[in-house]
């Protein structure tokens, strides 16, 4: 994949990144951000708000198009972060609203969340979401050959474990491309090295998930559990992500790359966060969004050759 030219954030938006730093949390940068967006173009878009992919209350998606009629579009479906215990679709609407500026069939879903359930409810949800959105893209306009799965964060984890691990996919799974931004991959690791990560004991973030006490920690690491055959993937992370997200999407690239037969691309979004990268799609900044944009042509493009 052939990087374009970015727009990068302007001087305001820049300092106040540095300004960050590593230190950086979601209310205050979903604040900042939100004057940025307050302009955000909708015209010619429309939204199709809460659609059942489950029975549970949380299994939810939210769709994104243009107006215009049209079909054969590509389709990304996003996952938000959260930690596993929160976090909503609305709070990246942001993101629904870009995808669909782009041309694209633009999906936000939410999912089950810890502690009322646990490992590996996520990876299930994003496959009941994806089969479903399978089914009902085509009335959108979408091609349900070109759907593309994102994550952030948990999100990212969530989206890792249903596309890697291929127990949790049914005969007829089929995607075009996966984008995982800043996840957790490794759950013993971070259960293991929490000293040196900075993570505290307990936590409530994977505790919540995937228990703090358990026999079976590799069955719960996507690391250790890659069986998928390789297809179009990005691994991303920010400049100034969370020590324990850089890790493990070094340690994932690495094992895709020499366990698994792999080539996927590897991003690191410069000046950005853990939480502010996916904020700032729509806005001027392009340092994520021309990256997800060209992945995500680029995926459909490979479908069209193969049609």
């Amino acid at each position: 994949m052939n990087r374009l030219p970015v727009h990068w954030p302007g001087p305001e938006v820049l300092a106040q990144l540095r300004s960050w730093g590593f230190d950086a949390n979601m209310p205050e940068v979903k604040a900042f951000y939100s004057l940025r967006l307050a302009e955000q173009d909708k015209t010619g878009l429309e939204l199709v708000a809460n659609q059942a992919y489950g029975p549970h209350s949380r299994q939810r998606m939210d769709v994104y198009l243009p107006q215009t009629p049209g079909n054969n579009r590509p389709v990304l479906l996003f996952l938000h972060g959260g930690g596993f215990i929160r976090g909503d679709k609305s709070d990246r609407a942001n993101l629904g609203w870009w995808g669909a500026r782009q041309g694209f069939v633009t999906v936000l879903a939410n999912y089950r969340l810890a502690p009322e359930v646990q490992w590996p409810s996520g990876a299930e949800d994003v496959v009941a979401a994806c089969q479903h959105l399978r089914q009902r893209c085509e009335s959108f306009g979408g091609d349900p050959g070109s759907i593309v799965l994102a994550g952030e964060s948990a999100g990212a984890a969530h989206v890792a474990a249903a596309v890697l691990i291929r127990s949790f996919q049914p005969e007829d799974w089929k995607i075009a491309g996966a984008f995982l931004l800043s996840g957790p991959y490794d759950a013993q690791l971070e259960h293991m090295a929490r000293g040196p990560l900075g993570i505290p004991t307990p936590d409530p973030r994977n505790d919540a998930y995937f228990g703090a006490e358990r026999a079976d920690w590799p069955a719960a690491s996507i690391l250790e559990r890659i069986d998928a055959k390789p297809f179009p993937l990005v691994v991303a992370t920010t400049a100034r992500d969370l020590p324990q997200m850089q890790v493990q999407a070094g340690a994932l690239f690495s094992r895709l790359v020499t366990q698994h037969g792999f080539q996927p691309d590897w991003l690191v979004v410069p000046e950005h966060n853990h939480f502010s990268a996916v904020a700032a799609l729509g806005t001027e900044d392009e340092t994520l969004a021309s990256p997800l944009a060209e992945f995500v042509r680029f995926c459909a493009s490979q479908r069209a050759l193969q049609a």
